[in-house]
């Protein structure tokens, strides 16, 4: 099983950027982690970081075809990204949307994703484990599938 593991803007800088919202784990940290339990579920993880949102879509059509499923935390992209939701519609494989923060909590414009009705889920605010409870249920949302 391939899943491509797919963050956006300013996701760069965690660890960094406001420590007291999105903890202290960098993006690398988090990406070995969902790496370490992907090898536990017999899953390979893809990932891939950009602040561009034209890299981020020729991510997903370039490497969706090969994959099984897909996490994104599109940041910013989330609210306003018509042309990822499009990519997504375009290559049809499943996704969880992921938000470290608890985005309903927040500023009312982060309330809304563009992502979230053609998502299998979402997952918000449970900081890095969201990471890994979006992948749990990927995982096992998939293999029933199967």
């Amino acid at each position: 099983m391939r899943i491509l593991l797919i963050n956006g803007p300013n996701l760069n800088l965690l660890g960094t950027r406001n420590p007291e919202m999105y903890g202290s784990m960098t993006l690398q940290d988090i990406v070995d982690r969902v790496t370490q339990r992907g090898g536990q579920l017999g899953a390979e993880i893809v990932p891939f970081q950009s602040n561009s949102e034209g890299a981020i879509i020729d991510f997903i059509q370039a490497n969706a075809p090969g994959a099984d499923g897909v996490l994104i935390n599109a940041g910013a992209f989330t609210h306003y990204s018509l042309a990822i939701r499009d990519a997504f519609e375009a290559v049809e494989k499943p996704f969880v949307e992921v938000h470290i923060s608890n985005v309903h909590a927040r500023e009312e414009f982060r309330h809304h994703s563009v992502l979230a009705d053609i998502a299998v889920a979402q997952v918000a605010g449970l900081g890095w484990r969201g990471y890994i409870a979006a992948l749990d249920s990927l995982v096992g949302i998939l293999k029933e599938r199967q």
